[in-house]
């Protein structure tokens, strides 16, 4: 039997490496995208060439009836998903005294929100089907340790933390996992514009992380013999910040 995982935000960066390590490792690739159709059509041809199933949705993650509308859509002319990553998010950084009212509420809409968002149509199919699926989110060592220009993407990312546990306590009777990564600086779109000779310095293993090593954790976490770690978070960041 195939297991589908819907990878969010899997059209680039993190997301898309995720999406392609799972497909390389047997399971079918529902990927997501707000905008970018076509760089998530690219994808979709590259793990089609890996002998997988795949197929998009586009929504925005922040508009909870157009979640709801295309996902239980999808499920039922599909099935249900035996997993899904969490992964889609955004940032607007800037300092708490000029931060903008919309640069708080966009983040903590999309980033927060979007965890109840996409997350509410999926879970009730994935108890019924009694599937033992698998549910990864994705925090950020922002929400960890938090992080300066930074406050409403830490809190964001903090409550991804906490939503997380209290799920994993809820399903976990169901035999559905749901655990948290918490990635350091990853090498992506996000992080090419930052001082990296300087952050290098900070951090333990001085070199930045690569998306596959978030995507093989996400692996680890969707198989088997994962099936004993829930309402846990990992941290993927060389040493940063322990």
């Amino acid at each position: 039997m195939s297991k589908n995982v819907l990878v969010t935000g899997s059209s680039r960066g993190i997301g898309r490496e995720i999406a392609i390590y799972l497909a390389k490792n047997g399971y079918d690739i529902v990927l997501h995208c707000n905008r970018n159709i076509q760089k998530a059509e690219e994808i979709l041809k590259e793990i089609q060439t890996l002998g997988r199933q795949c197929r998009i949705l586009q929504f925005n993650i922040s508009n909870r009836e157009e979640c709801k509308k295309i996902l239980l859509k999808d499920i039922e002319e599909n099935g249900c998903y035996f997993g899904v990553v969490l992964n889609a998010g955004i940032s607007k950084d800037n300092v708490f005294p000029a931060m903008e009212d919309n640069e708080w509420d966009d983040v903590l809409n999309t980033n927060l929100g979007g965890f109840y968002n996409v997350l509410k149509p999926v879970v009730m199919p994935m108890i019924s089907s009694r599937i033992r699926g698998r549910i990864v989110t994705m925090s950020s060592i922002s929400g960890l340790s938090g992080n300066k220009g930074q406050v409403n993407y830490s809190a964001s990312k903090a409550g991804i933390i906490g939503a997380t546990k209290a799920l994993a306590l809820e399903l976990a009777k169901r035999g559905i996992t749901v655990n948290c990564v918490a990635p350091g600086v990853i090498e992506s779109d996000m992080t090419k514009d930052l001082p990296a000779d300087e952050l290098k310095k900070m951090i333990p293993m001085k070199r930045f992380g690569t998306p596959k090593e978030v995507a093989s954790l996400v692996n680890y976490l969707m198989s088997e013999d994962a099936s004993y770690i829930t309402g846990q978070v990992i941290s993927v960041n060389g040493g940063l910040y322990q």
